[in-house]
């Protein structure tokens, strides 16, 4: 039986707790890369990408005198080492002087590891970013699904008063909050959801209202997030990693779960395992495009954007618009390959073929549509010049605007 006397949360504030806390799974010394593997512990060919998404950027821009690489959720540093590594070689190359001018900034809750590169500048928090904007690449590989939100479930009773009296039922809202035990992730329903964050699930997570038991990750702070994220930015790109889904596609019973040394586990917020869901990457987006507009309050159908600089704020700017795509294609359009090498090269230099056959297979691990080459990338630009940077045209992509089926 439950005891009354414990300490009832609701998820975002457990959550909170639980990852950043003095004693919070993120503050652990062994990281995130001791408990589960994302893109950049895969393969250093996915830093390799990101160093080659940046010389685009760069090049975009006319190679400002500093170009800036953010990296939200920074770990412990991994994927600013390896872009370091990769630019250098970029920059002997191309003759560009990119790595000269490359200013990395590391934004990451926990401490500064030791040993790290002493050009990342480690910062805890957005806000300690340069007031007066940043010219560059903005990348969140897997940082918004860490972002804490609360949890919503529709339940029985405010399922019959929808039934017995719609206007009521409007009134009070069918999803109420879900709280939770920190101790061993015992739940149980709180009041209903109002506000703000009644707000965000009817505009974003649309349901069956009269179902009971259908779950919401109501997920208003990563918009929030997101869009101080962008503002970061004075020209360049931003760039959000993470699994998604769509508001015509939302999982009914959310995604909330947890992970512990590399096995899927029972979220419990207790320090013990980190606390996950997926992304509303196209509430994001919108988010992201009113920042740049000056909005304060987007909606599905706000998915244009315009260069805030300019008075012209015709929705046919599309150069503007926010634009997602797979992993798989996202990689492809920036070099990574995973082609097995020809056989003929294990006779003619069996060590070169080892090597390429290593290549092929790590590449294969980022660009599998069943594992990593299932995340979304949400790409979006804060000037014209920086739209399109994967390519001609938009492979593989979609407008806000096509998701949303306009």
């Amino acid at each position: 039986m439950v005891s009354e006397t414990r300490e009832w949360l609701g998820w975002r504030d457990a959550t909170e707790h639980a990852l950043y806390g003095p004693e919070g799974f993120f503050r652990r010394t062994e990281g995130p890369a001791g408990h589960f593997r994302t893109s950049v512990h895969a393969s250093p060919r996915y830093a390799a990408a990101v160093a080659e998404l940046l010389a685009r950027v760069d090049r975009a821009l006319g190679h400002p005198a500093e170009l800036a690489l953010v990296d939200m959720g920074a770990g412990r540093g991994e994927l600013l080492t390896g872009v370091l590594a990769h630019a250098a070689g970029m920059a002997a190359r191309r003759g560009s002087g990119l790595a000269e001018r490359l200013r990395p900034y590391a934004v990451e809750r926990a401490p500064r590891p030791p040993g790290l590169d002493p050009r990342i500048t480690w910062l805890e928090d957005l806000g300690e970013l340069p007031r007066d904007g940043l010219d560059g690449l903005l990348f969140a590989n897997e940082w918004l699904d860490n972002v804490p939100v609360d949890v919503a479930e529709t339940d029985v009773a405010e399922a019959g008063a929808a039934e017995a009296d719609a206007a009521e039922a409007d009134a009070a809202g069918a999803w109420r909050r879900v709280l939770v035990a920190p101790e061993d992730g015992a739940e149980r329903l709180g009041g209903p959801v109002g506000g703000a964050d009644a707000d965000w699930l009817a505009r974003w997570w649309p349901s069956a209202r009269d179902e009971p038991g259908l779950r919401a990750e109501i997920g208003r702070p990563r918009d929030e997030a997101w869009a101080e994220a962008v503002r970061a930015l004075r020209s360049g790109l931003a760039v959000a990693v993470d699994y998604a889904h769509e508001r015509g596609a939302r999982p009914p019973f959310g995604t909330l779960t947890g992970f512990r040394e590399g096995r899927e586990v029972r979220p419990v917020p207790d320090g013990s395992c980190d606390l996950t869901a997926h992304v509303a990457l196209d509430a994001c987006a919108a988010a992201g495009e009113a920042a740049l507009r000056g909005m304060a309050d987007p909606s599905p159908e706000d998915h244009w954007h315009a260069d805030p600089s300019s008075t012209d704020r015709s929705p046919e700017d599309r150069s503007l618009t926010p634009v997602t795509l797979p992993q798989r294609d996202a990689l492809r359009a920036l070099g990574v390959e995973g082609r097995r090498p020809p056989l003929a090269l294990a006779t003619d230099d069996p060590a070169a073929y080892v090597r390429a056959l290593s290549a092929a297979g790590e590449a294969a691990e980022l660009l599998d549509p069943a594992g990593l080459g299932g995340f979304t990338w949400l790409l979006q630009p804060t000037v014209a010049v920086c739209g399109g940077l994967l390519g001609p045209g938009r492979p593989g992509g979609e407008t806000a605007a096509e998701r949303l089926g306009s």
